[in-house]
């Protein structure tokens, strides 16, 4: 994959991923709260890093989707 290509993907994943947060009115805050709550110890800082740069883990985004209680996402 070229680099170009992985940034378009990260993009995707970060832009799926604030939108989730932004439907449900949660910011990086509350996520790092619910994060924890699920058993995911991760700092605001780790939390608005990986989000921003879009280069997480799929296990990440699901952890996220779990914490925010969303059971389905639509890819455009």
């Amino acid at each position: 994959m070229t680099e170009q290509a992985e940034q378009d993907w990260n993009k995707v994943a970060s832009s799926t991923l604030k939108a989730e947060l932004a439907r449900a009115s949660i910011g990086y805050e509350e996520l790092t709260e619910r994060l924890a709550v699920i058993g995911i110890e991760e700092t605001y800082k780790a939390v608005a890093a990986k989000i921003n740069r879009g280069s997480f883990s799929f296990a990440f985004f699901a952890q996220c989707m779990k914490a925010l209680g969303v059971r389905d996402v639509r890819l455009n």
